[in-house]
C-alpha cells in the first residue's frame, strides 16, 4: 500500500456539497482537514456544517462522542490559500470551469511542496487538461467522487496523459484506505459511469421522441422489467435536467459530436422551460404539493390461452419463458426443429411471439407478429413491454398480453419501434462498455464495478455482455442501424470482433 498515512494534512478546495462531503470521508479517515473557499466565510461555515453531519454520525451509533471530538479537532477552515503549504494532498471541488481550475492548480504549485499530489474532482472535464499548465503535471490526477461522496463508495481514479504511475497509485490506495472502492480509469471524455451511462438517458429520451411510450411507461418498463432502480426520466429529475443534459453535452462535444453520444431536442425544451426536475418542482413529472405521477400504460386483463407452441428455442434470457408458461399451467407444445435458427412462441390464433432483434415487428415478411423486450431476468421481471406488427389483430393482441398477465407481468403495449425498449438501452451500454474495455479505458472488472456502484446497474455491462452472447447484442445494434439513418447504432469493432470470436 502507498495510501497515506494519517498524519498526513488533507485540503479540500471548494465548500460546496461535493466538497464537504469529501473533507467528511478525509476526516472521518484520521487525516488532518483544511476547507479552503474563495468567498470569504465560506470555509468557516463548511466547517460547521461538517461537524453538525459528525453530531449525527454519533446519534446514529456511526462513531463514539470522542472520535466526533477528536475529528473536530482535526478540522480547520483557512483564510488564505497559502495554509494549504503543508498539504499532502489537496483536492479541489470547485467549478467545473478549465480556466477555474488551472488558475487554481497553478497558484497551489508554487504553495506545497513538489511530492504534494494535486487531485481534481471533475466529472467531464479532461484530467490532462486541468494539469496542462502544470511545471510538474505528472502529480495531478483525478480523483472524481460520486454525490453524496459519504454515502456512495465508488471513486474513479483517472491518469491524465502526463500522470505517473506513483500519483495514481497513491491516489487509488488511499480511497481505499477512506472505505472507498477505487476503479482505475484512463483520461476519456465522461470517463467510466458518465461515458458508459450516457445511453440509459438518451435511448429513453429518443423512444420517448419516436413517440414510443409516456416517460411513466419507458420508466416503469426499464425499472419493473430490467431491474433498473430508477427509470431515466423520474432519474434525470432527480439529477437536474440541466445538469444531465451539461454532461451530456460535454461528452459529446469532447467525442467530436459522435452521432453515438447525441443529445435530446426533448430535453433540451425541458431546460429551455426551466423545468428542470425535482428542484424546481417541475421537470418530466410534476412534484408540487398533492401532484399525482402519471401511471403507466398497463394493459386490462386478458384470458390467458390454453396453450402455445414453442418453434426452436427462445434465445438468451428469454429461454426461461418455457419454464415460467408451463408453471402458469399453460401447456407448451414444440412445433419445428429443437434447434431453429430463429425461436418463437407460437398463439393460438396463429401469431408469433419473439423476443426483439432489433427489427420492428411490422418489417418482418411473414405478417402477425408480437415481439416482447428484452429483460435480465424474466422469472423476477413484473413488467413486459409488446410491440404489434400492423397486420396483428385484436384477438392476437389479447391471447399476447394474457399469456404474460398469466406469468404474473404487468404488459405495456408499446409502438412498434426498432429495439422496442430495454433491449435498446442494454445493447447500447453494452456496446459503449466493450469498445471503453477494447480501447483500454479500464479493465473489465472495474467498468462493471463502476456501473454497478455508481449508478446502481442491477450487474455489470460486461457481465451482460457475457450473460447476453456479444452476437446478439451485435446483431440486434446492426437491425437498429439499417432501420435508423445516422451512425447511432453502428456497433463498435470491438464489439463486432467479441461476436466473431463466439462463433
Amino acid at each position: 500500500m502507498t495510501a497515506l498515512g494519517t498524519s498526513s494534512t488533507v485540503a479540500v478546495v471548494g465548500t460546496g456539497t461535493m466538497g464537504q462531503g469529501i473533507a467528511q470521508v478525509a476526516l472521518v479517515a484520521g487525516h488532518r482537514v483544511r476547507l479552503y473557499d474563495t468567498a470569504p466565510g465560506r470555509a468557516g461555515q463548511a466547517a460547521g456544517a461538517i461537524a453538525g453531519r459528525l453530531d449525527r454520525l454519533v446519534e446514529k451509533g456511526r462513531i463514539t462522542a470522542s472520535e466526533r471530538d477528536a475529528a473536530a479537532d482535526r478540522l480547520s477552515p483557512a483564510a488564505d490559500l497559502a495554509e494549504l503549504a503543508d498539504a499532502a494532498l489537496v483536492i479541489e471541488a470547485i467549478l467545473e470551469q478549465l480556466p477555474v481550475k488551472q488558475e487554481l492548480f497553478a497558484a497551489l504549485e508554487d504553495i506545497v511542496a513538489a511530492d504534494c499530489l494535486l487531485a481534481t474532482n471533475t466529472s467531464s472535464l479532461s484530467v490532462t487538461a486541468v494539469a496542462g499548465g502544470l511545471r510538474h503535471p505528472g502529480r495531478c490526477v483525478g480523483l472524481h467522487f460520486f454525490n453524496p461522496a459519504p454515502l456512495l463508495p465508488l471513486v474513479e481514479v483517472i491518469s491524465g496523459f502526463a500522470t505517473d504511475e506513483t500519483a495514481a497509485t497513491t491516489a487509488y490506495d488511499t480511497a481505499a484506505a477512506w472505505g472507498k472502492t477505487p476503479v482505475r480509469c484512463a483520461d476519456t471524455p465522461g470517463f467510466l459511469v458518465n461515458r458508459i451511462a450516457r445511453p440509459f438517458y438518451a435511448e429513453a429520451l429518443r423512444a420517448h421522441e419516436e413517440r414510443t411510450a409516456d416517460p411513466a411507461t419507458l420508466d416503469a418498463v426499464l425499472r419493473e422489467g430490467t431491474g433498473f432502480r430508477m427509470g431515466p426520466f423520474e432519474l434525470t429529475d432527480l439529477i437536474g435536467q440541466d445538469v444531465n443534459e451539461a454532461v451530456t453535452h460535454s461528452v459529446w462535444n469532447a467525442f467530436f459530436q459522435d452521432p453515438k453520444f447525441t443529445p435530446s431536442l426533448a430535453q433540451r425544451r425541458l431546460v429551455e422551460s426551466g423545468l428542470h426536475g425535482r428542484k424546481a418542482g417541475r421537470g418530466w413529472f410534476d412534484y408540487s404539493e398533492g401532484a399525482r405521477r402519471p401511471a403507466p400504460l398497463t394493459a386490462d386483463p386478458c384470458p390467458a390461452p390454453a396453450s402455445v407452441a414453442l418453434h426452436a428455442a427462445l434465445p438468451g434470457p428469454a429461454a426461461v419463458l418455457r419454464e415460467l408458461i408451463e408453471e402458469a399451467g399453460i401447456k407448451v407444445t414444440e412445433e419445428g426443429t429443437p434447434y431453429g435458427p430463429e425461436g418463437f412462441l407460437r398463439l393460438p390464433g396463429g401469431a408469433r411471439l419473439i423476443l426483439t432483434d432489433g427489427r420492428p415487428a411490422t418489417s418482418r415478411a411473414d405478417g402477425r407478429y408480437f415481439c416482447f423486450d428484452l429483460s435480465l431476468d424474466y422469472r423476477a421481471a413484473t413488467r413486459i413491454a409488446l410491440a404489434a406488427s400492423a397486420q396483428a389483430s385484436e384477438a392476437d393482441r389479447a391471447e399476447a398480453v394474457g399469456l404474460f398477465q398469466a406469468l404474473g407481468k404487468q404488459v405495456s403495449v408499446i409502438d412498434d419501434v426498432p429495439g422496442m425498449i430495454a433491449a435498446r438501452t442494454i445493447a447500447m451500454i453494452v456496446d459503449f462498455a466493450v469498445d471503453a474495455a477494447a480501447r483500454g479505458v479500464a479493465t473489465p472488472e472495474d467498468i462493471d464495478t463502476a456501473m454497478r456502484l455508481g449508478v446502481n446497474y442491477p450487474g455489470g455491462p460486461m457481465e451482460w455482455a457475457e450473460r447476453l452472447g456479444a452476437r446478439w447484442v451485435w446483431q440486434l445494434l446492426d437491425a437498429m442501424y439499417h432501420h435508423n439513418a445516422g451512425g447511432r447504432y453502428v456497433p463498435s469493432w470491438a464489439l463486432r470482433r467479441r461476436a466473431d470470436l463466439e462463433e
